[in-house]
């Protein structure tokens, strides 16, 4: 039996974990024929199935990089640390080194054998290439000592390490650039077709050293707009889909031939302000703009059952969360505000996302900052398209539903707001000093103590809005069994049966 322990605990103490039986069975190929064809809908198209590259922090990248690839450890739906690659891992005593023990025998999904060097090579090639999930490790090296050891050694204490490494996948050492057609990783399913931006259809790996997948295909399919995504779920089209809008809840609660239940979700709707842009960089306008808009107005309209006010930068699930005083909706104290901080009302705000989810809502916002006279034009952008500009800054307002998926504030706060990231264009010494502090001291508390203070220094400085945290809303026909809802819309369907 699987010996866990809550993803927050496991910063704190030394975690030895043995996998569960279910986990270390050996594979036979007949283990994952027959099993009928899981069609799902994603709301994130997947554009990419690098998972090293600017793609790597995708939800939809990594919605199937979790079905093809291994992790050294995996974060379950609970927030619990559990050994995927890895059957145990220890830190030393000032967490300034981890060491994991990699199963035997594990392979690739083309009969290649799986040892230490692959771990360190999937490491540093996910550096080199300086994409957004290596932002989480800065100052970490890794080296193999033994075929089935890998040693991470990191210049100041690091007590988060193992969270962060569950968006850490593993491919073989030597992969090419050009070779994520059809990629080679350890995971339970393997792909037979890809075309970037609209399906991609899995097989179950035969080899793949847990339990291997009982649905004979996995097709991942985009379905841009919801009334088309409701229908394909009603007609049997496609069987499971998730981040349903509240307004189709209603009926779909009502069919008898789909379950549909609601989880808390590790996210909040963040919408940055880019800091380095001059009409933006002084807190007083950021604040201003964000008093502008009647968050609890548009919550109550559009998301009655899955939203409500967040109160904090990460949802409540996650360590660190700490609750703020909220900012309230007052047009003629933000018109005033911005008038004196010499605001140029007429030079628009380039407001971008991504989804036709949030259509709604960006308008909303775009329509309450028009009532004091600040002109945001919302931008709608396709996935590939919105992260490059995320990165390259090209935007005044970003908004994103920014998840946790390690149930640490390590994960985001750590990463997305210190002056070296260059993530939204503000820079405080004092809030680098202070997430400096909560990631690397091993006592929980501290930690705590410390992401809430940070979090205070976020939210009074207005970097963001911080509207809403939510629940995420999944729906399957009758015929699925075995989905279990992921807060952090990351469902992992290899444990999924078709009656």
């Amino acid at each position: 039996m699987a010996v866990r322990r809550r993803a927050q605990a496991t910063l704190a103490v030394v975690v030895a974990l043995s996998l569960s039986a279910a986990c270390s069975t050996t594979s036979t190929p007949e283990a994952g024929a027959g099993g009928g064809t899981l069609t799902v809908a994603s709301p994130y198209p997947t554009e990419a199935l690098d998972p090293h590259g600017a793609a790597g922090a995708a939800t939809g990248t990594q919605i199937a990089g979790q079905a093809i690839y291994s992790r050294l450890v995996r974060a379950s739906t609970s927030g619990e640390l559990v050994g995927d690659l890895a059957t145990k891992w220890q830190p030393n005593a000032d967490a300034t080194e981890w060491t994991f023990a990699l199963r035997g025998g594990a392979a690739f999904s083309d009969g290649s054998a799986l040892d230490s060097e692959d771990v360190v090579a999937s490491f540093n090639r996910m550096i080199d290439l300086k994409g957004p999930n290596a932002g989480n490790f800065p100052g970490v090296s890794v080296k193999a000592s033994g075929p089935d050891t890998v040693v991470f050694t990191v210049a100041a204490p690091e007590p988060a390490l193992p969270g962060k490494l569950t968006l850490f996948f593993i491919t073989p050492s030597g992969v090419a650039d050009t070779s994520f057609a059809k990629p080679v990783g350890s995971g339970p399913f393997v792909v037979d077709r890809f075309t970037p931006g609209q399906v991609v259809e899995l097989v179950p790996n035969t080899r793949y050293y847990g339990s291997v997948p009982k649905v004979g295909r996995l097709v991942l399919r985009v379905i841009p707009e919801i009334s088309a995504r409701m229908t394909a779920l009603r007609t049997g089209e496609i069987q499971a889909t998730w981040g349903i809008p509240d307004d189709q809840l209603g009926q779909l609660s009502g069919d008898g031939n789909v379950t549909v239940k609601t989880v808390p979700a590790t996210s909040v709707y963040t919408m940055w302000f880019n800091s380095s842009r001059p009409a933006l960089e002084r807190p007083e306008v950021r604040r201003a703009l964000w008093q502008a808009v009647d968050f609890e107005a548009i919550i109550k309209a559009l998301y009655p059952q899955t939203g409500e006010p967040s109160k904090s930068v990460v949802a409540p699930s996650v360590l660190g969360y700490a609750p703020q005083d909220p900012v309230r909706y007052d047009p003629d104290a933000a018109r005033a505000a911005l008038k004196a901080a010499g605001f140029d009302f007429a030079k628009p705000l380039k407001l971008q996302f991504s989804g036709a989810e949030f259509r709604q809502f960006t308008q909303a916002v775009a329509a309450d900052l028009a009532k004091i006279g600040v002109k945001a034009e919302p931008a709608e952008k396709e996935s590939a398209v919105f992260l490059k500009d995320l990165l390259a800054m090209n935007w005044d307002i970003n908004f994103q539903s920014l998840s946790t998926p390690t149930f640490d504030a390590a994960t985001n706060l750590g990463r997305l707001y210190t002056c070296a990231a260059k993530r939204n264009g503000y820079c405080n010494p004092e809030l680098d000093r202070v997430l400096g502090g909560a990631g690397s001291t091993s006592d929980v508390g501290e930690r705590k103590a410390l992401y809430a203070k940070a979090a205070q220094i976020i939210w009074s400085d207005a970097v963001g809005m911080y509207p809403m945290s939510l629940k995420i809303a999944y729906a399957w026909r009758s015929n699925v069994h075995g989905l279990e809802p992921s807060p952090s819309y990351l469902p992992d369907f290899s444990t999924v049966t078709l009656s």
